[in-house]
């Protein structure tokens, strides 16, 4: 029998790798923090309804990328499942089945964890992805549309990435948007014959959707279309002029894209995507969202209108790689405790438990391995200092060595904690340091 691999499509996250997510989603976490959103937990999957009522049962993400889950044999087991693609359905879903429209309005929420996707695997592209999510349901304003959007742009800049491109349009609503589609519709029929299989579907179904099209055969013919900011109401016009004063009042920058409507089925006028720099195809972006008005009703609430983001975080540590950022290492500790005595690991392991219950980051040396292997191995970790266990242990003290510089001393075993924090703000802030 071969060796199990993992799943075509994923990958495992080894520390090296780990450690960049888990920068991001201590940025993220911080940010949203300061920003006032509080986070939130879905489960991993949903009944299939959620996403093909609330994503769209015509988008690829429903017609080709749901993993769909296979329920138990019980008969109240019988619904059907799917993992989660992304997260504003399942979220708007928790925001509806919790009453949460009793809330304070904008009720605002975050989530960050992994997404789930039956596409065809590419870099940056994964079957089980990372994303960072931000929601604000309640408020229809066109601040609050900024007020995300700067909190993504924030979320770049802190991370480490340099140079990304905001992309930002209005798709209308339901008062303006189906006069746009005829227009649409009426620009596309003619060609229907010079159409994709796929497209003369979407032409049919859902012409908004031709302009997401990835075909390179489609890139002219979307190009000439007509644009949509060219036929919004009046209401939708005002709200996009707002939202760009808003963000001209704060300096974030943007490119006006008219072309740009998204994937889903559930955006209504503002949708924004961002893109690293140098890199311009849809497949590139690094995460996007937009404004979801009517998705609230469509799952069982009363209208409430709502906005938000995904952005990847596989996307965004590709994106810093290809930048030259250095990658996040991993935690190490910070003190390794030894012994002359190989074989008395009872007190190694004693002195560790007691530096850890005090907040230091320690391991102790718990294989039978001579005192100069022990010493090595402590330096390959990294750490800082080594705490040597030895004949001074009768009179209740310990070596302290500074593997870097070279030195040690004799420590109380009292004072082991303080004296190993002081060592450490020394070791962090100069030998003036108090």
């Amino acid at each position: 029998m071969s060796r199990p691999q993992a799943p075509r499509g994923t990958r495992d996250l080894l520390p090296a790798a780990r450690a960049g997510f888990g920068h991001l989603e201590s940025v993220a976490r911080d940010l949203t923090a300061r920003y006032g959103y509080q986070p939130i937990e879905t489960p991993l999957f949903e009944q299939a309804e959620v996403f093909e009522r609330g994503v769209g049962a015509v988008t690829d993400v429903v017609e080709k990328e749901l993993f769909r889950v296979q329920a138990g044999r019980g008969d109240t087991e019988r619904e059907r499942w799917a993992l989660r693609p992304e997260p504003t359905a399942g979220i708007v879903r928790a925001y509806v089945q919790h009453g949460m429209q009793t809330l304070p309005q904008p009720v605002k929420l975050t989530l960050t964890g992994p997404m789930f996707r039956y596409d065809r695997p590419q870099a940056g592209r994964y079957r089980q992805f990372w994303q960072f999510d931000v929601e604000a349901i309640g408020d229809a304003g066109p601040a609050i549309d900024a007020e995300i959007i700067e909190l993504a742009t924030r979320f770049y800049a802190e991370a480490g990435l340099t140079g990304v491109e905001l992309r930002l349009n209005s798709i209308g609503d339901r008062a303006c948007r189906p006069t746009y589609i005829e227009a649409l519709r009426a620009y596309f029929t003619p060609l229907a014959d010079d159409l994709p299989e796929l497209e003369r579907t979407r032409l049919a179904t859902s012409p908004l959707r031709l302009l997401d099209s990835k075909d390179a055969q489609m890139q002219p013919l979307i190009a000439a279309a007509p644009i949509i900011t060219d036929h919004l109401c009046d209401a939708c016009a005002m709200h996009f002029a707002g939202l760009r004063r808003h963000l001209d009042a704060v300096g974030v920058a943007y490119r006006l894209e008219p072309r740009l409507v998204r994937g889903l089925d559930y955006y209504t006028r503002t949708t924004f995507e961002f893109y690293p720099p140098e890199r311009d195809g849809q497949q590139d972006a690094l995460g996007g969202g937009g404004r979801y008005d009517g998705l609230v009703e469509l799952l069982g609430g009363k209208p409430t209108p709502g906005i938000g983001f995904g952005l990847g975080l596989d996307r965004v540590l590709l994106a810093l790689e290809r930048q030259g950022t250095p990658p996040i290492e991993a935690p190490r500790v910070a003190v390794v405790v030894v012994g002359a005595d190989p074989a008395d690991t009872v007190t190694r392991f004693r002195l560790a438990t007691r530096l850890r219950a005090g907040g230091i980051a320690a391991r102790a040396e718990l294989g039978e391995r001579k005192l100069g292997r022990q010493l090595e191995g402590a330096a390959r970790d990294g750490a800082h200092l080594a705490v040597i266990c030895g004949s001074e242990l009768d009179d209740g003290q310990v070596q302290l060595r500074d593997l870097e510089a070279g030195t040690q001393r004799l420590v109380a075993l009292d004072d082991l904690v303080r004296e190993v924090e002081r060592t450490q703000r020394q070791h962090r802030h100069g030998p003036d340091a108090q």
